[in-house]
């Protein structure tokens, strides 16, 4: 299958990665003229929310981009870029569903009026595009899950009907009972057996073990086993319009015990490496 490559560099945390840092070089390269590098360093306004100016620019730099007659898959830095995925399916012109895998459900409402945020861009994509079908989140935090389940904003109960969650404890319970891991694979695989023939899948490594990733935000318990066999299952029974990557550390942030930046950018520099030569062998 053919993809091109989008990396959006919002902090510089891919300068650490030497897999990443390979891909600028290609980039830079006129024979490679799939793989593009979007330096959004200087773009102010995008630190978790994204305001209009910053949206106008990105989709500028994105209409750079050559999407057709191939896959697109997007490495836009940390969760905090998340939004990132609201942008590129606003580009999708047929009916899609939406598989995201991340800890966190996104949806919540924006805290200042119409502004997109790294919180709330599923809700957006819900409320305004008008191909998107279903979504089915996947990994996310059970007691997030109940927060929404518990108290539903009338927002919410509008469209709950076209949202699907398979709950970390979910996976959990199929993973302990598995000899072989496979158990999650098929867990995931009855929920999105219901999605249309088209999915866009979206992924923040925050859904993945701390043996796999480290990110910015608090983790789930997937490991790359379980999402590369899942991404396999996906590609085989469905068409995937588009794939998104997010999840790198954050600049300045606090690790845990025996976890630093240098650390960090070896175990994300794998998991990147890993997950493109995933889509690239597909």
């Amino acid at each position: 299958m053919e993809f091109y490559t989008t990396i959006q560099d919002f902090t510089g945390v891919y300068s650490q990665q030497p897999f990443m840092e390979s891909l600028r070089g290609n980039a830079a390269n006129t024979r490679h003229k799939k793989i593009h590098w979007m330096d959004c360093t200087k773009i102010s306004g995008t630190d978790c929310y994204c305001d209009d100016d910053a949206q106008v620019e990105l989709n500028r730099l994105m209409d750079l981009t050559d999407s057709e007659s191939c896959v697109g898959i997007h490495f836009f830095d940390n969760g905090n870029y998340h939004y990132n995925s609201k942008l590129w399916t606003d580009r999708v012109q047929e009916p899609f569903d939406l598989v995201i895998f991340d800890h966190h459900p996104d949806m919540q409402p924006p805290r200042f009026e119409g502004i997109l945020s790294c919180g709330g861009w599923v809700k957006e994509v819900l409320d305004h595009n008008p191909f998107m079908r279903n979504v089915v989140l996947i990994g996310v935090a059970d007691h997030l899950i109940d927060e929404i389940n518990n108290e539903p904003s009338a927002e919410f109960e509008k469209y709950s009907d076209r949202v699907t969650f398979v709950p970390e404890s979910a996976l959990q319970n199929a993973g302990a009972t598995s000899l072989r891991g496979n158990e999650i694979v098929e867990t995931i695989e009855a929920v999105t057996a219901q999605c249309s023939e088209n999915i866009y899948i979206s992924i923040d490594k925050d859904a993945l073990c701390l043996n796999d990733a480290v990110t910015n935000w608090d983790q789930g318990s997937l490991t790359f086993t379980q999402l590369e066999q899942t991404l396999r299952s996906l590609f085989a029974s469905h068409k995937v319009l588009g794939v998104d990557i997010c999840g790198e550390r954050a600049q300045n942030q606090d690790f845990a015990d025996g976890m630093d930046e240098g650390s960090a950018d070896a175990l994300n520099n794998e998991l990147n490496k890993k997950l493109w030569e995933t889509f690239y062998g597909l």
